[in-house]
């Protein structure tokens, strides 16, 4: 009995193995993508693009394009034999009630919720942390596939009203929406076409930015400009909104409009792009008041933290690559006349918040989070002590409240929340979290490596306590690289899955990120980009080196900046990686200003418009240097229909051309287009869980064997 079952056992485990040796030897048989005859010149350089019908996103070839190659893909997927294990272990170890920080608007303190398996956060209400929370608003009522997501909230002054905003399928258009408090009923106000706005309020009122309406059929692709600022009074219709500001002859400058806590400053930040403000403010305590200009270049980041009666305080990157925080009298706003309150420091400074009466600084060294707490006028008080290596957030709140709270979390520590109380100075645990999930099992180590011209560059690593370092163990390496974006610790649920099959998680935080201020972001944008794609090399060569693992064994991944760098890398080293996932990319770096708001990362690529920037992009541009001559990893791209931040032409034409060029070779080029979805935000849990249990089955069926 016992060699029977032994037999079956056996004859089991030989199919299984079979069936895996055959999917990973399949000839994979792409849908057939029509080429056109596109050229475009570019400085008297000519440049196919046999795949530009891929950019309209409402044609009947495109639809038809999409659902082929997501039958593929799917069809390969459904023949991994643990898929449905990853799913069913990332929705058990999901269902767990998480929660936000609490905030205070009035008298009042909200949070938000998910009791678990829920498609989106919930808003509560309390009228005091002691009282029964009450469900002010459900985005999971919005929509029967939860697809219509509360994308934030706005107070008035006195907390009485709340606005809020919505967003379809992932996009980044909003729609405006107005509450009551007192009353709790839903006023008739109504907001549209608004993208990259708060509400700043003001009076009876708020300040908003938006653009005009698209036309029709070009909503998730045209080119969004002349963002303009409008003040809209409570109790009438968005077309009697009062037009406060307009730049007609710069409309590719963006607008964003705040107001200080007292309500008697406007301050309006214009944009360039995603580098670089200007600031004009309004004094409102003065009647018939206009914008006067604060700062007038675009070369540096400034944001007020707050006022301090007539004076402005500014969290500045001039004279300060980590920036400091000055004090500025709009009467007299050059920067001979600031006042330096919290001066530069070897680390970097990421946010300063007014509350309490003191102002908390949150600073990253070595890419893990400290917190400071400073006088009113810049006298060093105290460090708020940290669990451990990790990223807290939150510190928000009013001049006059004595407590604030914060959340605190890392690798293999969910988020945890905190109480801090400025009168006793002391913090104290407010809320934790409770995952299935044993943190004591893992480890967290931090590295440095070399790159290649010699910079010193940070990686954590994350595993199983007792790791064999023998080059077998699965590896996926993450990061991101640009727009100032600092990746510090923090909780993943999905990334559990994978440490749990003993996997080893490393995250690289490689230059064009501002994890070491602003010269770390210049060190890896326009002509240094190069220095982004070196960074990542380096990181991958470290952990084989290291034996952590190796080529066959290591899996890399990005998102959207990130995708970037993942299709440049794997042009670049094919042989360095065993699979790769580039997630909704920017991958046609000739053309991606052409679209949307893209014209805003040219202070970050440069632009093909210019010749000398052209000459860098086309080097590294990942659908330009697609290879033949060499087999790739196996690669999965993704990407979303609704995405419009990076718009999934993107994807389609990098997805059509690798096909092409790779189809001759055994790995596959996937891509996966998830429907009713966009650039990530406000994606329903259920969507979140199938896309992270695809993405982990095909990284862990490509890297385990």
């Amino acid at each position: 009995m016992k060699r029977q079952n032994l037999t079956k056992i056996l004859l089991l485990a030989l199919i299984l193995v079979w069936g895996c040796y055959q999917i990973k030897t399949q000839t994979f048989e792409y849908p057939e993508t029509n080429k056109i005859d596109t050229v475009d010149d570019y400085h008297g350089t000519k440049i196919a693009d046999p795949y530009r019908w891929l950019e309209d996103d409402n044609s009947e070839e495109t639809a038809a394009w999409v659902k082929a190659q997501n039958e593929l893909t799917f069809s390969y997927l459904e023949q991994v034999p643990f898929r449905n294990e990853i799913k069913n272990r990332l929705e058990e170890i999901w269902n767990y009630p998480k929660y936000s920080a609490p905030f205070k608007e009035g008298s009042r303190y909200y949070f938000y919720k998910n009791n678990g398996l829920q498609n989106q956060y919930v808003l509560y209400v309390q009228e005091s942390l002691e009282d029964d929370p009450e469900v002010i608003l459900d985005p999971n009522t919005f929509s029967e596939e939860g697809t219509v997501a509360l994308s934030g909230t706005d107070f008035s002054q006195d907390g009485r009203y709340m606005g809020y905003s919505v967003s379809q399928a992932g996009s980044d258009w909003r729609e405006f929406y107005i509450i009551d408090m007192n009353t709790r009923e839903k006023l008739d106000d109504h907001i549209e076409w608004v993208k990259f706005s708060g509400m700043a309020w003001a009076d009876n009122g708020f300040y908003y930015t938006r653009f005009p309406k698209p036309e029709e059929g070009g909503e998730k692709s045209s080119v969004n400009e002349n963002e303009r600022v409008f003040y809209h009074e409570l109790g009438t219709k968005q077309s009697e909104d009062k037009l406060v500001f307009e730049d007609a002859e710069n409309p590719k400058i963006g607008n964003y409009m705040s107001v200080t806590e007292d309500g008697r400053y406007g301050i309006l930040y214009r944009y360039l792009g995603t580098h670089g403000t200007s600031i004009k403010i309004l004094d409102r305590r003065k009647e018939n008041s206009e914008f006067e200009t604060l700062i007038e270049d675009y070369t540096y980041d400034h944001a007020i933290i707050d006022n301090d009666g007539d004076f402005l305080l500014m969290l500045t990157t001039q004279k300060a690559p980590k920036q400091r925080v000055v004090k500025v009298d709009p009467q007299n706003p050059g920067e001979e006349n600031w006042e330096t309150l919290i001066p530069e420091s070897e680390h970097t400074l990421r946010n300063v918040s007014a509350v309490g009466g003191k102002l908390v600084a949150n600073y990253l060294q070595d890419a893990s989070t400290r917190i400071k707490v400073f006088s009113s006028e810049g006298s060093f008080e105290k460090e708020i002590t940290l669990p451990s290596i990790g990223t807290a957030s939150g510190f928000g709140g009013k001049s006059d409240q004595t407590e604030t709270f914060y959340s605190f979390t890392s690798f293999t520590r969910p988020s945890t929340i905190y109480r801090y109380d400025f009168t006793s100075e002391r913090s104290s645990i407010f809320r934790k979290s409770e995952v299935s999930f044993n943190s004591e099992e893992y480890e967290t180590k931090q590295v440095f490596f070399s790159s290649k011209d010699g910079t010193s560059v940070p990686m954590f690593i994350v595993h199983k306590k007792g790791l064999v370092r023998d080059g077998s163990n699965p590896t996926l390496l993450y990061a991101y690289g640009g727009f100032n974006v600092s990746r510090t610790p923090y909780f993943s649920i999905s990334n559990i899955v994978f440490l749990e099959r003993g996997g080893v998680y490393a995250l690289a935080n490689i230059r064009g990120g501002g994890e070491y201020g602003e010269d770390w972001h210049q060190g890896g944008m326009l002509h240094n980009k190069q220095n982004v794609f070196d960074d990542f090399i380096g990181a991958a060569e470290h952990l084989i080196a290291q034996q952590y693992t190796s080529p066959d064994h290591l899996a890399i991944k990005g998102g959207s900046n990130g995708g970037l760098l993942i299709g440049a890398v794997v042009n670049q080293r094919p042989d360095l990686f065993k699979a790769a996932i580039p997630q909704v990319g920017v991958m046609d770096m000739l053309r991606y200003h052409k679209f949307t708001i893209g014209y805003a990362w040219a202070v970050e690529y440069g632009s093909s418009d210019e010749k000398e920037h052209f000459e860098n992009l086309i080097k590294y541009s990942p659908l330009h240097n697609i290879r033949n001559d060499v087999p790739y990893p196996a690669i999965m791209i993704t990407t979303a229909d609704h995405d419009d931040r990076v718009v999934p032409a993107h994807s389609f034409k990098y997805a059509a051309e690798l096909q092409e060029k790779q189809a001759g070779f055994g790995n596959p080029a996937l891509i996966r287009i998830e429907t009713k979805a966009g650039h990530g935000a406000g994606k329903p849990t259920a969507k979140v869980i199938e896309e992270q249990a695809d993405i982990w089955s095909f990284i862990l069926f490509n890297t385990e064997q």
